[in-house]
């Protein structure tokens, strides 16, 4: 099958060769992700430049201003993102700095976690302090309720082909409810809305490096951090989250953040949030696989599930969702 557009961006790159002493020879797929975007590295023969990343956003799919818009927004908190070296808006290609090829995710172990963690705790911060109104899309009802439908269309209708009663869609309905009334309750920052560690890069300053981040909004202050430490990805032991957390929350209330003076009513939100996050997950994974073809993100379902259970059944008006929950494990011992 022939790849026009790797042909365009060749084109593209083509006219960059001089400039950038570009060796075509090297250009390898980097990366893809959940989205319509993919990833390239290229190498420079300037030693001063190194490898660099291609990015290939089909505009009609993934238009780039929020990503131009996002990278300059984290640059001036002081986050280490991407340098954008060269813009093609129009096909929808840029050049950027590179990273390296380190996730958190193949870093973290029980030993590195806690400097790992710490770094990223402080990159959130900085992101919240640098945070204002009405310079990102608002994460509003409208948005949360769209994001938590997600659950019911493709989770348990398309995936499990799950048939509801009456009463499990009112019970579900009155969960996702209570869920954004706790969501929408919250200080609001810039958010991120993929702060976990497969998008975030081990490096040697400024650590972590930063990367999709072009979905960012302005919304509930425990987003990230449920991002993080309820990573669909990576799991760890609930007192060592909490400790992470606490951290977290000192921190932020140490620089300004509005954050609740009690940890248990942050912990809490940070939990709501988390299931929130949850509910959408479990609808986007099984979308990618039922309508964009992508299977990998099928294996990550049961932490995502789990995670899900875990909460409702910590708070009494969530119970009858945790029996629905419940109810979708495909192992019993799961």
């Amino acid at each position: 099958m022939t790849d026009s557009r790797l042909d365009t961006l060749r084109n593209w790159l083509t006219g960059l060769e001089a400039s950038w002493q570009l060796d075509m020879s090297t250009l390898a797929p980097a990366s893809a992700d959940a989205s319509f975007r993919r990833y390239f590295r290229i190498h420079s023969k300037n030693p001063d430049f190194g490898s660099l990343i291609v990015m290939d956003a089909p505009p009609q799919y993934e238009p780039l201003d929020a990503f131009l818009k996002v990278d300059l927004l984290l640059e001036e908190a002081g986050l280490y993102v991407p340098k954008i070296y060269e813009k093609n808006i129009v096909e929808g290609f840029l050049l950027l700095g590179d990273l390296g090829n380190q996730t958190y995710l193949a870093a973290l172990n029980s030993e590195s976690a806690d400097g790992l963690y710490q770094d990223a705790i402080d990159a959130l911060v900085k992101m919240q302090l640098a945070s204002q109104s009405d310079v990102l899309p608002n994460y509003d009802q409208a948005l949360l309720q769209r994001e938590l439908n997600l659950f019911p269309e493709w989770y348990l209708g398309k995936h499990l082909h799950l048939p509801l009663t009456v009463a499990q869609d009112l019970q579900i309905q009155n969960a996702f409810s209570l869920i954004i009334k706790n969501n929408l309750a919250q200080a609001k920052v810039y958010v991120h809305r993929d702060f976990h560690s497969r998008n975030l890069m081990v490096t040697e300053k400024n650590n972590p490096g930063v990367i999709d981040f072009q979905d960012a909004v302005y919304g509930p202050i425990t987003y990230d951090a449920a991002s993080l430490w309820r990573d669909a990805y990576i799991a760890w032991p609930e007192e060592r989250v909490i400790d992470w957390v606490i951290k977290y929350w000192e921190e932020g209330r140490k620089v300004g953040l509005a954050m609740p003076n009690d940890f248990g009513q942050f912990y809490r939100d940070f939990e709501w949030m988390g299931l929130q996050r949850h509910l959408k997950v479990l609808g986007i994974f099984a979308r990618l696989f039922h309508r964009d073809g992508k299977e990998a993100y099928l294996k990550d379902i049961p932490l995502v599930l789990e995670y899900a259970i875990a909460t409702a059944n910590r708070y009494i008006e969530l119970k009858p969702l945790a029996r629905i929950l419940e109810s979708t494990r495909r192992d019993p011992d799961a």
